[in-house]
């Protein structure tokens, strides 16, 4: 996975938290996990998955409540971090299945495993299907739900609900999201 995807947790830690959160963070977390801390993670290199399931359990567990609900918030805030700069525009000028159909083109920029299906349900619904995607993790879904939630709202839409149909790491077959707004 791309380090863009880790860096925004580590930028989320530095926000919120401070030098002394990411000490917190990083005590007796695995030694590649310490070592992107320590350095930051480079946002163009790719890194193993499981550090950065690794990564998001900490945060959680650390200045969360244990239950993934922070995880949601990270993949917001990795929204914000990544598409509120150079893609600014095509938020304004986009719309929600645009600019979704636009990220699941770039699934594998990010991931170098599987991708992202995209269906349009109504004018105001679309479903999302992780396809082919090596190794499900709970993390990585729930990431996913709040980037999308986010991306969603950045196109100037209101009442996004992003709802998790299936989740292979669940028991499902599939991984499936619906994503509805006003």
């Amino acid at each position: 996975m791309k380090g863009s995807a880790l860096a925004s947790r580590l930028l989320w830690v530095s926000l919120n938290h401070g030098e002394a959160g990411l000490a917190r963070l990083a005590k007796d977390a695995s030694i590649p996990l310490r070592q992107i801390i320590a350095r930051g993670a480079i946002r163009a290199t790719w890194y193993p998955f499981e550090e950065f399931v690794e990564l998001n359990e900490r945060i959680d567990r650390i200045f969360g409540a244990g239950d993934l609900a922070l995880v949601r918030e990270l993949g917001r805030h990795s929204a914000d971090a990544s598409l509120t700069t150079i893609y600014r525009l095509f938020y304004k000028v986009g719309t929600v299945q645009w600019i979704l159909s636009r990220a699941s083109r770039l699934w594998g920029l990010h991931f170098d495993s599987g991708r992202m299906a995209i269906r349009v349900v109504n004018p105001r619904e679309v479903e999302l299907e992780q396809v082919e995607y090596d190794t499900p993790h709970r993390v990585h879904c729930v990431g996913v739900a709040g980037w999308i939630e986010r991306s969603a709202e950045l196109t100037g839409v209101n009442d996004v609900d992003v709802e998790e149909l299936e989740c292979r790491a669940l028991g499902h077959p599939r991984c499936l999201m619906r994503v509805k707004w006003t």
